[in-house]
This record gives structure tokens, C-alpha cells and sequence, in this order.
């Protein structure tokens, strides 16, 4: 681990990991650029996260400076664009993030890289943004965390007293003008003469982030039924997304709006293998012990088809090698309940006075194959012992199977693909009614994640933070939303579709002068 930790001291030293000046990758004298037939003189950005610059699992100071709206902002002031505002984050003193209610934390602080332990984890600091210090203040970003397309339209997603409740966002509610007032309203207010529109993540992303908790409301039109995990109907969600743009160019401003990525291009869900169980893991590191512990399993996992087999059911369980990683084992809500099986087997070993127990955590389970996408969080949950289980049969992910918030099974992954192909068709059919420009970000994610994209002959991936990719990947910690560099090229990209639709000649930047990941030497 000590030749890692200096690993990473290098990359940080060579890469500056602090706040730095970014670089254009086409620097021309200002006489060279032009609007085309943009007007850029009242830019408006609306969405969730992905527009407010939020990083690293939180909004911070420094983070929210590189959000792509005011990156923009910074491109269009050669050109004509005014004044810029963003949410005042100036309470963010330690620039940790955060939120307070009430004094209390309500949000997670920043993620960074602690050598010390060798990965990421919330920085060690206290938050000072308290949610009830009210901005009452429009600001050209209008990005809010957490909010989906119908969110835009809700009254009252501002009003503090919903804050407890889960009625009200605490992002909204520190600068919504009013308590009653809609984020699209405080947009409007600011007069825009161009826009961004990326929202309809969080419509989706909400179910993946759960593992499939939620529920598919395709089909219901009504979100005052829907959960905070749910997937909002399609149908529901063109009719909001046309009232926004119908909004956003009532008064002639033209614009750009985003497709929806779907969850297989991004880190938080393609990071975590589904065979990890090495001999040594199962060991605890001692190689000998991970082969005993792997012929106990297998007698038990043979156990476990015979049984179902009586009952005429498929297997479910693999033999695992010792020369090879093994696949986790994990709850399949589709599958049949088998516990009165998985019951009989346990019966007959040492551990009969745990059948019951087992019986239950087994009843729906299998080993996860190279079709199911395990969410990022289950890295420090695999292995991990469950309470209650005698040693040797207490291992989360071994013998008690990962529970269904940790895994997206193919079900679960088809629901969220047809969902996404909904919202990316409409949003597509709504900009081309009223002559907008699109950037596909679902094509430019997914281009990432397979062949990536080359900047100033750098190839950038969307792979997770290592050692290997700390000056090439794009995502911040949180597996989610870019880093700062990601944060560049998603601007670039917006640029792209600007210069094509409106003729406009716009500078883009090199996402390498950004800064990466915080790397801190401890906690």
C-alpha cells in the first residue's frame, strides 16, 4: 500500500490538485469569435446537478465554480453575454459542502482520497451552509441537486417548512424567491435571451441509485402517487418537459437542451465487478484458508441446486475456483421464493440452528453474472460481516446475499433503458419543434465509456479514479456527476452544438488544466 500512497503523492504533486486556470484549447484574439444568431446577452441554465456543478457527492465552493453553465457563461462573455450569478456558496467557508438544518447535517460533506486508507471517503470537516440563511435571489443557474422535470413546476419545492418533510429541496429553498414560487418561474424572472435545459436525469437515475427499489410508474400519470426512487411515466414527463421549453422560448430565446445518459456509461454502476471473490479474499488474505472456505461453499452451493432441482427449479448457485475471482451472491426479486429448500439443506449441516434465518436471506438468491451491474456503494459492503450469522456463514455477499438496493438486474436495467429511450425521443421531438439545438450526452457518455474522447491527444475515459486514470477520468468520487475536468468537456461539447445549430465561433477549453480529485495525505 506504501508504494500506491507514493504513487499518488507524485500525481498529485505533478498535476497541481489545486484550483488552477483553465486553458482554451483554440486560443484566437476575440475578434475571431462571434454569437452566429445566438443572443447570449441573458444566459439561464436550468436542470438538476449536472448543471449546478455539484461533485464529489455535494455542492462545494471551489466545485460549483466549474459547473459547465458558468464555464459557458465564461465563453459567451466574448461574445456579447452579460453578468453571470450562481447560488452564493460564500457560507462555504472550509469549502467542505454540505448542508445544515437547524444546525444539524443534512448532506454529506465533499468525498476525497485518503492515502492513509488508500480510497475515497466524505472529508473529515464540519459543513457551514445553513439551509435557513435565505437568499431570496434568481440566479442565472438554476441548476437544482436532487430535482426532476416536474420539480421545475412545483410550487412550494422552495418553501423551508418542507424542508423536514421531503416536500421541499434544500438547495431550491436557500435561494427560491419566494416560498410558493417554481424553479422555471425564477428562471423566467431573469429574462433569458439563451438557455441550457438538462434535465430528466433524476427522473430515472433516483430508481438506479436505489438498485431498483423503486417503483416503474410507466403508466401513471399522476407523481403525487410516486415515491423518491420511482420512475416518472414517460408520457407524464413529455408533457413537462414541453410546458418548460414552452416557457424557456415564449419570449424568442433560443437555446440548447440535453439528452438523458443512460446509468450503463457512468463509474457508479460499472466500477464494481461482479465476480470479485478471490481464494485470498475469502481467505482474509491467506490463500490456504480462502480453499477451505471455498470447498465448504461449493458443498453448500451444490446442496442448494440439488434442492431446487427437486422442485424443479434451475439452478442457481455456481462452484467457485481458487484460481479465478468468484461472483457475488445476490437477491433476484423475479426469482421464485425457496426457502422451505434452502432450509432442508442448512438442516443438515452444523449450522441447522441458522436454517431458518438463511432459509429467508437465501429464498430469492443467486450468483450475479456479467449482466448485473452492481452499484459503487457495495464495495464496502461485500464481505462485510451481517449480524445475527455465525462466523464462516455471516459474509455479505458470500453467504448472505447482497440485498436488492445493490445490484441493478436486467430487469431493472431494461426498465431504466426504456424509460431513458422515452425521455431522450421526446426531448428530442420538443427541440426540434421549436428549432433547438441538442447535445446528446447519452452518445457522448456512452462514447466515453467504450472508446473514450480525444482532447489535445489526450484520451479521457469514464472510468473510476485509480492510480492509472487520476489525470484521464472525468467523474468525480461520487461515480455520478464529472469532475471538473468532465465538467470542461461537457462544455466543449455544448459549444460543439452551439457553433453547428446557431453558427456561432466559440473558444473550448483543455480539460487537463483543471484540477482532479482532492488527494489529502490523511483525514
Amino acid at each position: 500500500m506504501k508504494s500506491s500512497k507514493y504513487i499518488l503523492l507524485a500525481v498529485a504533486a505533478t498535476l497541481g490538485l489545486t484550483s488552477c486556470e483553465p486553458e482554451f484549447d483554440n486560443e484566437l484574439s476575440n475578434a475571431s469569435y462571434k454569437a452566429g444568431e445566438a443572443d447570449f446577452t441573458t444566459y439561464v441554465a436550468i436542470g438538476n446537478s449536472l448543471t449546478s456543478g455539484y461533485m464529489d457527492g455535494t455542492m462545494y465552493r471551489s466545485g460549483q465554480q466549474y459547473s459547465f453553465p458558468n464555464l459557458l457563461a465564461q465563453q459567451f462573455a466574448l461574445v456579447g453575454g452579460g453578468e453571470f450569478t450562481q447560488p452564493a456558496f460564500d457560507a462555504d467557508v472550509n469549502n467542505v459542502g454540505g448542508l445544515l438544518l437547524g444546525g444539524n447535517p443534512i448532506a454529506n460533506t465533499k468525498m476525497i482520497i485518503n492515502l492513509q486508507v488508500g480510497g475515497p471517503q466524505n472529508i473529515n470537516a464540519a459543513s457551514t451552509i445553513e439551509v435557513s440563511n435565505l437568499q431570496r435571489t434568481a440566479y442565472n443557474n438554476m441548476g437544482v441537486p436532487g430535482a426532476k422535470s416536474f420539480h421545475l413546476l412545483a410550487p412550494g419545492y422552495g418553501n423551508l417548512a418542507g424542508v423536514a418533510t421531503g416536500a421541499a429541496n434544500p438547495y431550491f429553498v436557500r435561494h427560491a424567491t419566494t416560498d410558493n414560487t417554481t424553479v422555471l418561474a425564477d428562471a423566467m424572472s431573469k429574462n433569458p435571451t439563451f438557455f441550457t435545459n438538462w434535465i430528466g436525469s433524476n427522473d430515472v437515475l433516483a430508481y438506479a441509485l436505489s438498485g431498483g427499489t423503486g417503483v416503474d410508474r410507466t403508466g401513471n400519470m399522476d407523481p403525487t402517487t410516486y415515491g423518491s426512487n420511482d420512475i416518472t411515466d414517460p408520457g407524464y414527463f413529455a408533457g413537462v418537459y414541453s410546458a418548460i421549453i414552452n416557457a424557456l422560448t415564449s419570449n424568442g430565446a433560443k437555446g440548447v437542451v440535453a439528452t438523458v445518459p443512460n446509468v450503463s456509461s457512468i463509474p457508479y454502476f460499472t466500477t464494481v465487478p461482479h465476480n470479485p471473490l478471490t481464494a485470498i479474499a475469502l481467505g482474509g488474505g491467506d490463500a490456504q484458508q480462502g480453499q477451505a472456505t471455498i470447498a465448504m461453499l461449493n458443498g453448500l452451493f451444490t446442496g442448494f441446486n440439488n434442492a431446487l432441482g427437486a422442485y424443479q427449479q434451475p439452478s442457481r448457485f455456481v462452484q467457485y475456483s481458487d484460481a479465478t475471482g468468484n461472483p457475488v451472491l445476490i437477491v433476484d426479486e423475479t426469482l421464485p421464493d425457496m426457502s422451505a429448500a434452502i432450509e432442508m439443506v442448512i438442516s443438515q449441516t452444523p449450522y441447522a440452528q441458522y436454517a431458518q434465518a438463511l432459509g429467508q436471506s437465501l429464498k430469492q438468491a443467486r450468483h450475479a453474472t456479467a449482466n448485473d451491474l452492481l452499484v459503487l456503494t457495495s464495495s464496502s459492503i461485500i464481505g462485510s460481516a451481517e449480524p445475527g450469522y455465525p462466523t464462516g456463514l455471516n459474509a455479505r455477499g458470500v453467504i448472505v446475499p447482497l440485498a436488492d438496493e445493490y445490484v441493478l438486474i436486467p430487469s431493472e436495467q431494461q426498465a431504466i433503458a426504456t424509460a431513458t429511450t422515452a425521455y431522450n425521443n421526446a426531448i428530442r421531438q420538443i427541440a426540434a419543434s421549436k428549432d433547438l439545438a441538442v447535445a446528446d450526452m447519452n452518445a457522448i457518455m456512452q462514447q466515453l465509456s467504450t472508446q473514450g474522447i480525444v482532447v489535445d491527444g489526450v484520451n479521457y475515459g469514464s472510468g473510476y479514479f485509480s492510480t492509472g486514470t487520476v489525470g484521464t477520468v472525468l467523474f468525480s468520487l461520487d461515480g455520478v456527476h464529472p469532475n471538473a475536468r468532465g465538467y470542461a468537456l461537457v462544455t466543449n461539447e455544448i459549444i460543439k452544438v452551439i457553433e453547428a445549430h446557431y453558427g456561432a465561433k466559440l473558444p473550448k477549453y483543455s480539460p487537463m488544466t483543471f484540477p482532479g480529485a482532492t488527494i489529502l495525505t490523511s483525514n
